[in-house]
C-alpha cells in the first residue's frame, strides 16, 4: 500500500479495505484531517484514491490509521480512467 500527498510519500499495509475506506498501518505519520493519494494493490494497475484521514493511533513502530475515501458516492468505486 503507497500513501501519498504533495511532497510526502510512505508505504503501509492494509489490514481492513471496504467501499467507504482502508485501516492501515503506516511507516512514517500521516496527519488527521489532511487529504492523500491511496493505492492498495499495484501501482501500475490500481488507480490512486483519494482519501482524508478520520482516524490515528500512534505506535512505537509507526500508526495505525483509518482513512475514508473522499471519492465515494453511494458506496460506488469509482472506474480506473484509461
Amino acid at each position: 500500500m503507497l500513501v501519498r500527498s504533495t511532497g510526502f510519500e510512505t508505504n503501509g499495509w492494509a489490514l481492513n479495505v471496504s467501499r467507504g475506506g482502508v485501516r492501515a498501518v503506516v511507516e512514517e505519520p500521516l496527519i488527521q484531517g489532511m487529504e492523500y493519494q491511496v493505492v492498495v494493490g499495484d501501482e501500475e494497475s490500481v488507480a490512486p484514491r483519494r482519501a482524508t484521514v478520520a482516524w490515528l493511533q500512534d505506535e512505537s513502530d509507526g500508526q495505525i490509521v483509518g482513512l475514508k475515501y473522499t471519492d465515494v458516492e453511494d458506496g460506488t468505486v469509482p472506474p480506473k480512467d484509461g
